[in-house]
């Protein structure tokens, strides 16, 4: 059994389809993260902008209320203390009853302190009457019957507190109306509860973090279901792709094994019908001459040796040809320039088709790869126009520039035939196109026929495949 951190490793080291699939998934749970954030804190913005407005209107509401309710009671006791004097107890008493009878609901009152901090009148908490609260504040250290006070003789004010509800006995948040008598010096008021209000407010705002809470549930839901279809379509466009990969793998390596045995076949024949023969050729010269020379004929033995030297000076020559073409020493040891000068001149020498090669000063600045696809790709081409051009002119351009390396060939032949109907190149034209690919190249074939028939192929190399200059690739020395 593997160890847990071997068995770790393996789970979390995902491989290159996962890494796609990560790749793919991972920008869309970002963007989904990000609008989900936006909209929540959008709607949030909205909701506590919209609570806000509902509780400013609720509470504006109750203080309307209150205010309605003050002004009751002061019409119910103005002909009392319109027409009584600053010291007359009587209509001071006649006013207290009448204020200690105004209740209302389960928790309204009227209140009344004097200008000292008194209370005068508190009909559902008695035990206020007669003493004194100046300095008194709530739980949270609001000042109350001071603020009362202020506000009476300023003539009337708002203020807010919290106080025990007479119905409950617990605190609350109480809003309170306070007029002032100034001729009493008496502060009037009453108040009303909001704890109404604040748990309308409450509800609201936990109405809104479960919409929050559910548009978060929706949209990763969502996003649920596109990663599940993003990571079903990744896995079977990679089935897909690696099918067609292990279908073109199979193609590429038989043509790879094609192309040897192909290259294989050229060489038998190359070694069996010239070599070969050649070499047959020396042999029963030899023999020839050993037998003259055995029956004394030295004269007669000289024309025998001749044309064997001369048979085996051609092999010699066979043979340096077949190892040039396979692998030519000059492209390692003078660069693509001269090597192509050399297949240039053996290609009119063999051929008799006119040859020309042009090139700048290109010293030798293009890497290895590059020369022996620029190498073979020329090589191909001679060889197809030996085969099927039937011209009588071939010229050979190469040079650098801003933008890499240009090898141009072009001919005078009867140009290429129409496509095949499957629409495939041949074998030489795309060992040309992979090898170009393979280097992010570009090969261009231009072909007509008729009078002015002819095929240019225009291989054009990057310039990430010229070395800078002072860096060229020095010439092999051969000893």
């Amino acid at each position: 059994m593997p160890p847990f951190s071997s068995l770790f490793s393996s789970l979390f080291r995902p491989n290159y389809a996962q890494k796609l699939s990560l790749l793919a998934t991972l920008p869309l749970v970002v963007a989904v993260a990000a609008i989900a954030l936006l909209v929540a804190n959008q709607s949030r913005a909205l909701a506590e902008r919209e609570i806000k407005a509902l509780e400013r209107q609720l509470i504006e509401a109750k203080k309307a209320e209150l205010r309605n309710y003050v002004t009751q009671a002061r019409n119910a006791f103005s002909h009392i203390y319109g027409l009584a004097a600053p010291d007359d107890a009587d209509a001071k008493e006649r006013v207290t009853q009448i204020l200690s009878a105004m209740i209302y609901g389960q928790d309204g009152f009227f209140f009344v302190y004097d200008y000292d901090g008194n209370n005068l009148v508190s009909p559902r908490q008695t035990e206020f009457i007669n003493q004194n609260w100046r300095g008194l504040t709530d739980s949270q250290g609001t000042p109350v019957v001071d603020t009362f006070i202020e506000q009476a003789r300023q003539g009337a004010g708002w203020h807010s507190f919290m106080w025990e509800k007479p119905s409950t006995g617990e605190e609350a948040q109480m809003v309170t109306y306070v007029l002032g008598l100034q001729d009493w010096q008496w502060a009037v008021g009453t108040g009303v509860f909001i704890d109404d209000v604040l748990a309308s407010v409450a509800a609201s705002r936990a109405e809104v973090e479960a919409r929050v809470r559910r548009t978060f549930i929706y949209i990763g839901g969502i996003t649920l279901v596109a990663l599940v279809l993003v990571f079903a379509s990744g896995m079977v466009l990679n089935i897909r792709e690696r099918r067609l990969a292990d279908a073109k793998l199979k193609e590429l390596t038989q043509r790879v094994f094609d192309a040897q045995e192909e290259e294989r076949g050229r060489v038998a024949r190359e070694l069996h019908d010239g070599i070969s023969q050649l070499l047959v050729g020396v042999r029963y010269a030899l023999d020839n001459t050993r037998r003259r020379l055995m029956r004394g004929d030295h004269d007669g033995a000289s024309d025998p040796l001749d044309k064997g030297i001369e048979h085996l000076g051609i092999a010699i020559s066979e043979v340096r040809r077949i190892s040039r073409d396979l692998r030519p020493g000059v492209l390692d040891d003078l660069g693509l320039g001269p090597a192509l000068k050399a297949l240039t001149d053996d290609f009119a020498a063999r051929t008799g088709i006119e040859t020309d090669f042009t090139t700048v000063v290109f010293r030798n600045r293009l890497d290895q790869d590059a020369k022996i696809a620029m190498y073979r790709i020329a090589q191909e081409a001679l060889t197809n126009i030996e085969r099927h051009a039937d011209a009588s002119h071939v010229s050979i351009d190469l040079r650098g520039h801003a933008r890499g390396a240009t090898m141009r060939i072009s001919d005078n032949g009867r140009g290429l035939p129409q496509k095949k109907p499957e629409g495939e190149p041949g074998i030489g034209l795309r060992n040309m196109q992979e090898r170009i690919d393979q280097l992010d190249g570009t090969l261009r074939i231009l072909s007509s026929r008729g009078t002015q028939s002819g095929t240019v192929i225009e291989a054009t190399l990057p310039l990430s495949h010229l070395l800078p200059p002072g860096n060229e690739a020095a010439p092999k020395r051969v000893s």
